[in-house]
């Protein structure tokens, strides 16, 4: 009889992982507390599952280790991710560097994980709530209202808050010693001060989105912003968010300034508005810059640049020039908090990696314990990383929970 495995935990990397193991000859039992197994990667993508992303710079997986990363997508990355799925039978669309499903459906790339994990004899045990886990004479005993589970190795892959997720992953971890950072929404929208003019909401349009803590530059990125009635959105904002969450728990000052004509320099900004001064200088201000702003913003723009509304174009000083380019290069917009867990994509924060072996994923603290996916203190840019991040550690952690001992030394090889 193989080594038996157990695995809290369905989704993306819990799933990875059971076939991994049951790849490896263990017998596998994933406790999943939802209906599904799977049901997370269903809203991945809109819909669509962007699996992986052909562009790995090392950046896009935020971390405090970055090199624990490095060694893991050593082992398991994008290009044995992608012989993975093609011979689970989805073939993939690259959009871009974006990797999809040809049939863009999420449904079928957790259809596939569930086939597959039942196939190699992995049991499901569904709407299972655990009651405790202890480890005992080499075993670990899981708890549930029906029955106490046992195996030889015990597979963490609860994720993360995020999600309407219980955090319950972090308890037990903390439960064997581990630390675990904060935890903190991720990849989410952000909250303006109360001063934040709301008669924006609605309007979309691309900016390059710096995040500041005091003067200090920590992430920048450029794309469509959606303005909130309390904030900002969007997938440039999605990207420096999780740098806004830390910073705010820290009780730093935090801002956002949102360059709304990302292709120009500041300088070159003041010249191109002098020149459309001398081509429609006799308008008032407003319809003056109509076709370079949504009309909820103008106003906004011109009164934060003190000018006045009825004031005509050709009567604006190189002063005034200087003030509009100034609002429009550096549109503040002060950050008091981020939007909840439920409402966030993913988290950052959690198990930290100075505990976690990257050959394997196995706890250096207890033997035959391991982790994978969000509940792991990486969290990954928007365009798949966060899914890459799942099948990697997903792929070591399970072949490193069956193999156990061995798992040392044959990764240890390949790294």
């Amino acid at each position: 009889m193989g080594k038996r495995v157990l695995i809290i935990g369905g989704g993306a990397s819990g799933l990875m992982a059971a076939i991994m193991a049951a790849g490896e000859g263990a017998k596998v039992t994933v406790l999943e507390r939802e209906s599904q197994v799977g049901k997370k990667l269903l809203v991945t993508g809109n819909g669509r599952c962007n699996l992986s992303n052909r562009n790995q710079q090392l950046s896009n997986y935020r971390c405090e280790k970055p090199e624990f990363v490095a060694r893991a997508l050593g082992v398991f990355g994008q290009t044995e991710t992608q012989e993975f799925f093609q011979q689970l039978g989805i073939y993939l669309k690259d959009k871009n560097g974006y990797l999809y499903p040809y049939s863009q459906q999420a449904t079928a790339v957790a259809d596939v994980l569930r086939m597959e994990a039942v196939e190699r004899g992995v049991k499901l045990s569904c709407n299972t709530s655990i009651q405790g886990i202890e480890k005992k004479e080499g075993r670990f005993l899981v708890k549930t209202p029906g029955w106490t589970y046992e195996g030889e190795a015990l597979l963490l892959a609860c994720g993360s808050l995020a999600h309407g997720g219980s955090g319950d992953g972090y308890v037990y971890a903390k439960q064997f010693g581990h630390e675990v950072t904060p935890v903190l929404p991720a990849l989410v929208q952000l909250k303006a001060s109360r001063d934040w003019p709301g008669q924006l909401a609605g309007i979309r349009m691309d900016a390059r989105v710096s995040l500041l803590v005091g003067e200090e530059l920590l992430a920048e990125d450029t794309g469509e912003v959606q303005f909130l009635s309390y904030g900002i959105s969007g997938i440039p904002v999605f990207q420096v968010s999780r740098y806004g969450a830390r910073a705010l728990a820290q009780k730093s000052q935090v801002e956002v300034r949102l360059h709304l004509l990302p292709s120009f320099s500041r300088e070159e900004l003041e010249a191109f508005l002098a020149k459309r001064v001398e081509g429609k200088g006799t308008r008032a201000v407003e319809p003056w810059l109509l076709g370079l702003f949504p009309q909820k913003l103008i106003p906004v723009l011109l009164k934060r640049a003190g000018i006045s509304k009825g004031q005509r174009a050709r009567e604006l000083t190189r002063q005034d020039l200087g003030r509009l380019a100034e609002e429009i290069s550096q549109f503040r917009v002060p950050i008091v908090g981020t939007n909840g867990y439920s409402q966030a994509q993913i988290c950052t924060g959690g198990i930290g990696l100075a505990q976690v072996k990257p050959e394997t994923m196995e706890s250096s603290l207890v033997s035959g314990l391991y982790f994978a996916g969000e509940i792991l203190d990486v969290d990954g840019a928007c365009g798949g990383y966060n899914l890459q991040w799942a099948w990697t550690s997903g792929c070591l952690a399970g072949r490193g929970a069956a193999r156990g001992e061995t798992a040392r030394g044959k990764e240890a090889e390949r790294i």
